[in-house]
């Protein structure tokens, strides 16, 4: 629950729950679109950062491969689920 409050307060929460949408190749994207595609990548890259702060070192192993926030969280989900870490955490 701690985390969770902690990057809802960041207004990154949204990162944990949907995550990034990518954009389909061959699909042309306005200045507006692209940027707001870049300002969602850059808000991933930060909740990542806190998440990879908060994790003890021998779990960050397991996760340095995920690429979104979303990804991360659903990895420490699957890994403690049922655990007293992960309910406080939800």
């Amino acid at each position: 629950m701690l985390m969770e409050n902690f990057m809802r307060s960041k207004e990154y929460w949204s990162m944990v729950v949907d995550g990034i949408s990518a954009a389909t190749e061959c699909v042309q994207l306005t200045e507006a679109q692209k940027k707001v595609i870049d300002d969602a990548k850059l808000k991933d890259m930060k909740a990542r950062h806190y998440l990879f702060q908060a994790i003890d070192r021998s779990i960050l192993e397991t996760i340095l491969n995920k690429d979104t926030t979303k990804s991360i969280w659903n990895s420490l989900k699957q890994k403690y689920q049922g655990t007293t870490r992960v309910q406080r955490a939800q």
